[in-house]
């Protein structure tokens, strides 16, 4: 029985690989500062709404129904909840590292010309097909929730339509401000990149995307967390990582895009402040001040592991020379 479930892996990553395919059918023979059509757009967003889903599945499959992947679960004492984030965190960081790709393609090829105008492709159909991620997550992470959920609170309901909704609505309140963010940044984020940017290239909007650099950085930290690796060294380093490119990525590039625009136009910091497009400045500020506030809390918490972790090692030193002097 487990093998045939096991065989649905391959149809799911074969999709999933056929999807990226489908969207480099879609966008070959683009010249590179041609605009994406709303026509392309809607494979390219349909494209991403069967990978993400495609991709989330296998892993999860991968993990419940291979030889290996039992012996993994069973090693770290895991849960379905934590199979299910596990492969929730390792989809964000592969939608990362395209993110990165995108964001790297248009820095190299638009900040080589002229910076304000000069636009590639790539960001806009990634822009196109990277919004269905953040509809895809939505419905991934309520998988994580409702698998950790437990059924004795609804145990008495027997109509399976009235029990899912039930357990939806109790998702979307209790998430509502990560779900409010997704869909937010699913809508607003594209639109920003697509059609409200102001007219300004994409030597800008390639360093929007490389704020997820620091994203596999926070999934890896989740998955240590879950497999009981939290007061690991290997925890302590990737925290740090992830602490220090979230600042640079995510925090200190937006000034630093800010002053880049400054010299494209020769004006001072400030002056190019006022200059901005009041949709790139509205966007900006949207973006900047919950990072501000999420790196602060990192900090803090990395401060905290910091602390602890010297406090065990003073404590297991104590006991050693206790030890030696007996």
């Amino acid at each position: 029985m487990k093998e045939k479930k096991a065989r649905i892996i391959y149809p799911l990553l074969l999709s999933a690989l056929a999807t990226l395919f489908a969207s480099y059918l879609i966008l070959r023979e683009l010249e590179w500062e041609e605009h994406v059509s709303i026509r392309k757009g809607v494979c390219l967003f349909t494209s991403g709404l069967l990978f993400f889903p495609c991709l989330f599945l296998a892993l999860n499959n991968i993990q419940i129904h291979t030889h290996k992947g039992r012996k993994f679960i069973r090693s770290f004492k895991l849960r379905y909840s934590d199979v299910y984030d596990i492969s929730n965190k390792l989809v964000s960081a592969v939608q990362a590292v395209f993110c990165c790709l995108t964001g790297l393609t248009s820095i190299q090829y638009s900040c080589t010309r002229n910076i304000l105008k000069t636009s590639h492709y790539i960001s806009e159909a990634y822009a196109w097909f990277g919004a269905a991620y953040f509809f895809y997550d939505v419905w991934s992470m309520y998988k994580v929730w409702s698998a950790k959920v437990t059924q004795q609170k609804l145990e008495g309901v027997k109509n399976q339509i009235l029990l899912k909704t039930m357990r939806l609505t109790a998702y979307l309140t209790q998430n509502f401000m990560i779900v409010f963010h997704h869909v937010f940044i699913g809508c607003f984020g594209f639109l920003v990149i697509t059609y409200l940017r102001g007219g300004l290239g994409d030597c800008f909007f390639g360093y929007i995307y490389l704020m997820e650099f620091s994203t596999p950085f926070v999934s890896f930290r989740g998955i240590l967390s879950k497999i009981g690796l939290k007061k690991s060294r290997w925890y302590v380093v990737n925290g740090l990582a992830m602490l220090i490119t979230f600042f640079i990525f995510r925090v200190a590039m937006f000034p630093y895009v800010v002053n880049l625009f400054a010299q494209s136009i020769n004006v001072d910091f400030f002056t190019a402040v006022k200059k901005l497009p009041k949709n790139c400045l509205i966007s900006i500020s949207l973006l900047l001040f919950p990072q501000i506030y999420w790196f602060l809390l990192m900090a803090n918490g990395a401060v905290h592991v910091l602390c602890i972790k010297e406090k065990s090692e003073k404590l297991a030193e104590n006991n050693n020379l206790k030890k030696k002097t007996r």
